[in-house]
């Protein structure tokens, strides 16, 4: 890999990055188009450790709500989303639900919590 470019989301500005490799530089990469310091930790964390929020819904019995929107309580490594929604499809639950409440604890042995996203009663 000679470079790589990215669109940084650490912030609202949404630099246009370019990544080197560089085994000289911090984290093995030499960031450039950065406007803040989040956008080498962004462009690092991309790089090396890709991680995202995985949102979705699980099926709900005994309640007029068919759907329960359901999230990751951080975010997950990249690698492992596929592993989360089987895991995430393989489940029901009850009413009532609270915002918040653990859904299936540890998912896919990522350390993360799945999470409800809304009340249901």
């Amino acid at each position: 890999m000679q470079s790589k470019e990215i669109i940084c989301t650490a912030c609202p500005i949404g630099c246009h990055l370019t990544a080197h490799r560089d085994k000289n530089a911090k984290g093995g990469y030499r960031i450039e188009g950065y406007s803040c310091k989040r956008g080498i930790s962004y462009a690092l964390a991309e790089l090396t450790d890709p991680r995202r929020i995985l949102t979705s819904t699980v099926r709900v019995v005994n309640s007029t709500h068919k759907r329960l929107p359901v999230r990751t309580a951080e975010a997950i490594p990249k690698d492992k989303i596929f592993q989360c929604m089987q895991e995430v499809n393989r489940i029901a639950v009850k009413s009532p639900v609270k915002m918040g409440d653990i859904l299936i604890k540890n998912i896919a042995d990522t350390g993360i919590d799945l999470i409800s996203s809304r009340d249901i009663k």
